[in-house]
């Protein structure tokens, strides 16, 4: 447009400056063909008008051209304008339904974490309670003295039989065993709830987990789900340990380790060495072909080398020893002359790293139990950290605190109802989560002896809580609140939280009888109480807590 401009005006300039009678010629002669000259003046004048139309003509088609440019280049910026409000639109959706998501589970949580600050919550949850003769703290008392109280000398005499026999077996288990081929065993340690002092059910049973670690040059170096790696969902609460040579990278290669020729083959990648890798991992207690422990090789290996060191000792015992249950390769039975017996469970455990938290071949199977992704993939045990933390709040309640005993009463209770109508979903483990949960938001003034009777149904309006929801998180997993003082691995308390009713959602049958189970167990509680206790005086009143 501005050079179109420039022609017009140099066109008006030219016709001004050859115009004869605004600057005529030096002679002043007036040119006698006027009409030859005004002819001429209107064939440039008609050239002009037709200039300055092809020039308006051309403006136009620019401007024309312009327009067009500038609304399409508006189009598209409102197009991109919208586009942008969308995502911006459609990503603030996204993180308010996030956001939401994140509300309602941190709320569900903190519902099993924090269970004090919702009594009224507690009290709406309880329906199943409306109608059901609850036995008073009296009553509970009594029980609890008549039926629970005896038995913890009995388990502590056992226990120190168990724990002396199983020293003496695994100290000929390390002399029958070869030191430079076979598994390192080191001493047992007791736990579960007979060396947690509410085991009520009998027989008694010992749980004894024991160490083991590969010969030298070899280590073991184990993956957990909660490492960062990808993990299916059904393989959370699991790991899995590759047997290395102490040399090794992370690849199972030393070749990284020592500078080699450029002419030479690290042998480890050879072909003709894979034969022999194969079989040395084999020996390790490796699945077939894998670096990777094998469970049922190492209970295999297991239960041969605890035969040995027996028929190496069993001159020293007057009793005999053999293993009680096929579906439980750790489950030992002592059985004396007179036909007693004394059953325990020595199932060897790889350690995690530096902590207390272990590996566990074997795991006591209840109708939740699923089946292993394979044979390769270990449960993760937090056994010896429960003991610890219940010792550790013991050591902060009252004299007498009647924790244990709620425990006790409702290992109990559930224990009876499942022998009238059969198993249940529900494991004495589950009860003892339950308990943690609330020794940790309860205050420790809530634990007095005399409040025996409102904290046992604290314990059965959670239990029934976590039913309705089919969510029951495990204590440590994903618990930051879990006391500095215990030394646990942060990154189990990193870790999302694992649910342990989530079988319930993929077995709904089993979910319908353990629901159904637990309603009858309430219902007859004051039926199952009143089997095993003393007389009461008809003058004792309930008390107020």
């Amino acid at each position: 447009m501005p050079v179109g401009i420039f022609r017009v005006c140099l066109v008006v300039i030219t016709a001004i400056v050859n115009h004869p009678l605004l600057f005529p010629k030096e002679n002043g002669t007036i040119l006698e063909n006027t009409e030859e000259i005004i002819q001429k003046m209107k064939e440039r004048e008609e050239i002009l008008r037709l200039e300055k139309l092809r020039l308006e003509q051309e403006i136009e088609g620019q401007e024309a051209a312009q327009k067009v440019l500038e609304k399409a280049a508006k189009v598209v910026e409102d197009v991109k304008e919208e586009k942008v409000q969308w995502d911006m639109w459609t990503a603030l959706s996204m993180v308010i339904f996030l956001l939401i998501e994140l509300w309602r589970q941190d709320f569900q949580e903190g519902n099993w974490q924090d269970t004090g600050a919702d009594e009224d919550d507690m009290a709406v949850l309880g329906k199943a309670f409306k109608g059901v003769a609850f036995p008073d703290k009296a009553i509970l008392a009594s029980f609890y003295e008549k039926r629970i109280l005896g038995t913890t000398g009995d388990m502590a005499r056992m226990r120190e039989m168990v724990e002396g026999f199983a020293d003496d077996l695994l100290e000929a288990l390390r002399s029958v065993c070869n030191r430079d081929a076979d598994m390192e065993v080191e001493d047992c340690m007791g736990v579960g709830s007979m060396y947690e002092n509410w085991r009520v059910r009998k027989p008694f049973v010992c749980d004894l987990i024991v160490p083991f670690a590969p010969p030298e040059p070899y280590c073991f170096r184990s993956q957990i789900w909660c490492s960062g790696n990808s993990f299916p969902p059904d393989e959370q609460g699991y790991g899995t340990i590759k047997v290395c040579r102490a040399d090794e990278d992370e690849t199972g290669c030393i070749c990284d380790k020592t500078k080699l020729g450029e002419d030479m083959l690290c042998l480890l990648h050879s072909q003709g060495n894979t034969t022999r890798l194969s079989s040395e991992m084999e020996d390790l207690l490796c699945f077939k072909n894998t670096q990777y422990l094998d469970a049922d090789q190492v209970m295999k290996w297991f239960q041969i080398a605890v035969t040995k060191a027996w028929n190496k000792i069993s001159h020293k015992y007057e009793f005999d020893l053999s293993f009680s249950l096929l579906d439980s390769p750790g489950a030992l039975k002592i059985k004396f002359k007179s036909g007693k017996s004394i059953a325990f469970n020595l199932t060897p455990v790889v350690q995690y790293e530096n902590s207390d938290v272990y590996f566990i071949s074997h795991f006591p199977r209840n109708c939740l139990a699923a089946d292993l992704p394979s044979s390769t993939h270990w449960f993760l045990t937090f056994a010896v950290y429960e003991r610890r933390f219940i010792q550790m709040i013991s050591k902060m309640l009252p004299a007498n605190a009647c924790h244990v005993s709620c425990l006790q009463i409702l290992s109990f209770l559930h224990g009876k109802q499942c022998s009238l109508t059969g198993p249940s979903g529900l494991s004495n483990y589950h009860l003892k989560t339950v308990l943690l949960h609330l020794l940790q938001t309860r205050p420790s003034q809530d634990w007095a002896p005399e409040k025996l009777e409102v904290r046992l149904q604290d314990m059965l309006k959670f239990l029934e809580k976590c039913l309705h929801e089919k969510k029951l998180y495990h204590f440590f997993i994903g618990n930051g609140k879990v006391p500095a003082e215990l030394g646990f691995p942060i990154i189990f308390q990193r870790a999302e939280p694992l649910n342990l009713f989530r079988p319930f959602v993929l077995h709904r049958d089993v979910y319908r009888k353990t629901i159904d189970t637990f309603h009858e167990m309430l219902r007859n509680t004051s039926a199952l109480i009143s089997e095993y206790m003393v007389h009461i005086p008809n003058g004792i009143q309930k008390e107020s807590v």
